[in-house]
C-alpha cells in the first residue's frame, strides 16, 4: 500500500510532503513554478479595496514615498483614500481574506499535509508598480502565491531580533539586505519561505499576492499564557514549602537546595501533559474574529427537521476546530477544541470529530448516524448555538 506522504504533490512542484518537510520546512526557501497551474484569482483589486472599507476587516496601506518614508496607513479606508494615492509605489494588505471569501479559503485545501491548527490566515496584498513593504523577515512560515501580475521576490540573510532595523514606529524594515536569490513570479507560481529569512517583494506590474501564513506562538507567549492558564486552577494555599529544611549557616544566602525546591514546585504544576494539551488546543483554536461567531438555538427535534428538509451546515469560516486523544483515569477519551474552548468527548465519537473538522458540508446523509446518539446530538446542537456551525441552505 502506497504512503500518501510519499505522493508527489503539484502544490509542492512534484515533490512529496515527506521530502518537503524533511528538506525545506523551516530550513530553506523553495520556488515552485505553477504550483497551481492556470491559476485565476477569484478576487480583483477592486474587491480587495472593497473589503478594506469594512470596519471588521484588518487592512493597511504602505506608501514607500508618502508623507514619511514607508508611510503606514491603517483601515478601514474610504473612496477618498484610493483617489488620493499615487500611480506607483504603494501596497494594500488585507488580513484573513479567507474568512470573508469562501473562494479564497479553498486554497487552504492544498495544504492538508500540514496541521490545520497551524494555519493562521490568507493575507492578500495588492500592489501597483513598484509597490513593496520593504525588506523584512517574519517569525513564521509563509507560502507566497502569485495570483495576478508579476512580482519580483528577493531573498537574503537569516535574521533575528538583533538584526538592525530602520527607525520606523510601525514597520520592521531591515536596515541592510544581503541578497542571495531573486525570482519573478507569475500567476500560479509560489514561493515558500522559512521563518526569519529576509525577503523583499517588489511589484513589476499591478499584482496580487496571497500569503498563506502559519501560527507560531513565541516562547514568551507560551510561557506567559500557559503559566496564567495553570494559575487559574491553583488554590492560594499551594505555596513554596521547605519542611525538614536544614539550619542555615548564612541567613543571607540562597542555597542550591532552595532553588531545587522551587524547581520541583514549578515542575509539579507545569509538567502535566493533559493540562498542556488543554491550554495548547484552546490557544491555537482561538478565532481571529470571535464576533463573527453568531449562533442559533436549535433543539434536537428542530435540527432533525431542518436536516430532513434538506438543510446543509458548514463550519463558520471564523471557527477553528481540532481534536486529540486524552487519557482519563481508566480509559482513553477525546478532547475537542472549538474556537478557544474544549470539552471531553467519548472515544466512540472520534469519527464524528474528524467529520466536523474536515467535511465540506454536513447534511442529513453524513449526520444521520449520529442524531440518535445523545452525546453526539447534544454536541451538534451546542456547536450550532455557539456559531461554529452555520446553516447555509434551509
Amino acid at each position: 500500500m502506497s504512503n500518501p506522504l510519499n505522493t508527489p504533490l503539484e502544490i509542492l512542484g512534484g515533490i512529496s510532503a515527506e521530502v518537503f518537510l524533511r528538506d525545506y520546512w523551516q530550513k530553506k526557501p523553495l520556488l515552485i513554478r505553477q504550483a497551481i497551474a492556470n491559476f485565476e484569482s477569484p478576487l480583483e483589486g477592486n474587491d480587495l479595496a472593497g473589503l478594506s472599507l469594512e470596519e471588521m476587516v484588518e487592512s493597511r496601506i504602505v506608501l514607500e514615498h508618502g508623507e514619511t518614508p514607508w508611510q503606514l496607513k491603517h483601515g478601514p479606508f474610504d473612496d477618498d483614500t484610493y483617489s488620493s494615492l499615487p500611480e506607483r509605489d504603494w501596497t494594500l494588505l488585507v488580513q484573513a481574506v479567507d474568512q470573508f471569501s469562501p473562494e479564497v479559503a479553498e486554497v487552504l485545501e492544498h495544504f492538508q499535509f500540514l496541521p490545520n491548527w497551524r494555519i493562521d490566515d490568507v493575507m492578500i496584498s495588492f500592489a501597483v508598480p513598484g509597490g513593496s513593504v520593504g525588506p523584512h523577515y517574519d517569525n513564521y512560515d509563509v507560502f507566497l502565491l502569485q495570483a495576478e501580475g508579476q512580482r519580483t521576490w528577493k531573498v537574503g540573510q537569516m535574521c533575528n531580533s538583533e538584526s538592525p532595523l530602520l527607525a520606523h514606529p510601525d514597520l520592521r524594515i531591515l536596515d541592510g539586505f544581503e541578497q542571495t536569490d531573486e525570482w519573478v513570479l507569475e500567476p500560479g507560481d509560489m514561493l515558500y519561505l522559512p521563518p526569519r529569512l529576509a525577503h523583499w517583494g517588489i511589484a513589476q506590474t499591478e499584482c496580487m499576492t496571497w500569503s498563506i501564513g502559519f501560527r507560531a506562538p513565541s516562547t514568551a507567549e507560551v510561557v506567559t499564557h500557559y503559566a496564567d492558564f495553570v494559575a487559574r486552577f491553583l488554590p492560594d494555599e499551594e505555596r513554596y514549602t521547605d519542611a525538614n529544611m536544614s539550619p542555615v549557616s548564612n541567613p543571607n544566602y540562597i542555597r542550591p537546595e532552595d532553588i531545587q525546591r522551587l524547581r520541583a514546585l514549578i515542575s509539579e504544576q507545569l509538567d502535566d501533559d493533559r493540562m498542556l494539551l488543554t491550554w495548547f488546543g484552546q490557544h491555537m483554536t482561538e478565532p481571529r474574529y470571535p464576533d463573527l461567531l453568531v449562533g442559533s438555538d436549535l433543539s434536537l427535534e428542530q435540527l432533525k427537521e431542518t436536516l430532513d428538509n434538506g438543510a446543509v451546515f458548514t463550519r463558520n469560516p471564523t471557527a477553528r476546530l481540532a481534536w486529540s486523544h486524552i487519557q482519563l483515569d481508566t480509559e482513553q477519551a477525546a478532547v475537542f477544541f472549538v474556537s478557544g474552548n474544549s470539552r471531553i468527548i467519548s472515544e466512540h465519537l472520534v469519527v464524528l470529530l474528524d467529520l466536523l473538522c474536515s467535511a465540506d458540508a454536513l447534511y442529513s446523509g453524513n449526520l444521520q448516524p449520529w442524531l440518535n446518539d445523545a452525546e453526539a446530538s447534544t454536541l451538534l446542537c451546542e456547536l450550532i448555538k455557539q456559531g461554529s456551525l452555520e446553516c447555509i441552505d434551509e
